[in-house]
C-alpha cells in the first residue's frame, strides 16, 4: 500500500495528533512503537534502488520482451518498482490520454487543501459506524502519526458520494478522472504481469474479476516532534492485489524492508511506486512478492500521499493460479474468500494474514 493496505477501523481526529499531546490530551507514548518494530527509525537510511520500468516499453512491440524480463524480475525480488508515465506513449495505450503533470499536481493540491480545512468542514465527511469510507485516522494498539480519508472509487455503483470532499469544489472530478485512468494503468500492468510469466494475457485480470474492487486512500502526516521514535505507518504489506502510490512530490518517507534492512524510496515527483499485495502473491503461488514497507515521520515538514489499492472481487474466491502449480513449485496458499477480512482479523492480532493464508 504502497503505503498501507485497505481501511481498518478508523476514528474521527477531533485534532492533530501533535495538538493532542500539546494539550495533554495524548500521550507522545501511544505512538511510540512496541513488540518486535520497536526501535529508533531513521528517514536518511539508504536510498532503496527500486527498479524503474518503462511503462510504454511494456506494450511496444520492438521493446517489451526486454521490459518484460525486467519487469518479471522487480517483482519477483523486489515486490516494487517505479515507472514513468510519458504522456506520449500513453496517448496511444489509454485511450488517447496519458496522466499528466497537471493531472498529478491537481490530485496533491486538492489533497493538501482538504486536509487543511478546518475541522468544522471535515466533520462532515467523518466516517460512520461500520463504515470505511471516510475521514479519520488508524485506530490501533500503537496509533499511527497520520489522518487519511478513505473513499470506494470502484466499481462505481459502490462510491459513497456523501464521503467525497465537495471543498475543495473540483476535488470530486478529479478523483474520478485520476482513478479511471488508474484503473487502466492497473489492467495494462496485470497484463504484463502474465506475459512476463508466459501466461495468457487476461488470466490475471479474469482472476479479479468485473467488479474488481478500487480503494483512494488520502494520507497527511503533519510535522512529528520524535520522528526517531514515532511512525507514520507501522510495518505492514498490503491486503490489496495491486498498489500504487502518488507520492509527495518534495518529502520522502515510504521505506522497504529488505534483506532485513530497511531502505527509503527516492522521490521522483512524476513516477508512481507501485508494489504487489497479498492477494497477488496468492494468485502468483509466491512467484511475485508482496513487501513490507512502512511510513516515517519528519519533524519539520507535513507530508502527502494518494495510494490505490486495486483488490479482486470481494464475492470472488482466490487461490494460486492452476498453471503456476506443479511438482517443482507445490501450491502455497488455501482458498481465501474475502481476504480483506482475514487481513483485519489478524491485524488486530498484531499478525500479518499473508501467513495465515498459508498451507
Amino acid at each position: 500500500m504502497a503505503e498501507t493496505t485497505s481501511p481498518v477501523k478508523l476514528e474521527a481526529p477531533t485534532e492533530t495528533p501533535q495538538e493532542l499531546i500539546i494539550s495533554g490530551k495524548e500521550s507522545l507514548e501511544n505512538y511510540i512503537q512496541k513488540g518486535s518494530d520497536a526501535g529508533t527509525f531513521d528517514a536518511s537510511l539508504p536510498p532503496l534502488e527500486i527498479p524503474i520500468i518503462d511503462f510504454g516499453l511494456l506494450t511496444s512491440p520492438s521493446s517489451s520482451s526486454q521490459e518484460l524480463e525486467k519487469l518479471r524480475s522487480a517483482l519477483c525480488s523486489w515486490g516494487c518498482f517505479q515507472f514513468v508515465l510519458r504522456a506520449s506513449v500513453l496517448e496511444f495505450q489509454v485511450i488517447n490520454h496519458g496522466v499528466e503533470p497537471a493531472l498529478l499536481n491537481k490530485v496533491r493540491e486538492a489533497t493538501k487543501q482538504f486536509f487543511g480545512l478546518p475541522l468544522a468542514e471535515k466533520k462532515k465527511y467523518y466516517q460512520e459506524d461500520g463504515n470505511f469510507d471516510g475521514y479519520g485516522n488508524d485506530k490501533m494498539q500503537t496509533l499511527h502519526w497520520s489522518h487519511l480519508l478513505y473513499l470506494t472509487v470502484h466499481p462505481e455503483d459502490k462510491r459513497q458520494l456523501k464521503f467525497w470532499p465537495e471543498n475543495p469544489e473540483y476535488f470530486r472530478e478529479t478523483l474520478d478522472e485520476f482513478s479511471k485512468q488508474s484503473e487502466v494503468i492497473n489492467q495494462i500492468l496485470l497484463k504484463a504481469f502474465a506475459r512476463s510469466l508466459n501466461m495468457e494475457e487476461n488470466c490475471f485480470l479474469d482472476m479479479f474479476g468485473e467488479q474488481a474492487l478500487m480503494l483512494a486512500r488520502f494520507n497527511w502526516y503533519p510535522p512529528c516532534p520524535r520522528p526517531d521514535l514515532v511512525l507514520g505507518v507501522f510495518p505492514h504489506t498490503d491486503g490489496s492485489g495491486l498498489t500504487m502510490l502518488l507520492p509527495d512530490k518534495e518529502v520522502g518517507g515510504l521505506q522497504f524492508l529488505k534483506d532485513n534492512q530497511w531502505y527509503s524510496v527516492t522521490v521522483i515527483p512524476e513516477a508512481f511506486v507501485v508494489n504487489v499485495g497479498d492477494q497477488l502473491e496468492i494468485i502468483s503461488n509466491g512467484i511475485f512478492k508482496s513487501p513490507v514497507h512502512r511510513v516515517v515521520t519528519n519533524s519539520e515538514r507535513e507530508r502527502i500521499s494518494l495510494v490505490m489499492f486495486y483488490c479482486p472481487n470481494q464475492e470472488k474466491e482466490i487461490e494460486p493460479a492452476n498453471w503456476l502449480v506443479n511438482e517443482s513449485r507445490p501450491r502455497l496458499y488455501k482458498t481465501v474468500k474475502n481476504y480483506n477480512r482475514l487481513y483485519f482479523e489478524q491485524l488486530k492480532l498484531g499478525k500479518r494474514a499473508i501467513e495465515a493464508a498459508l498451507l
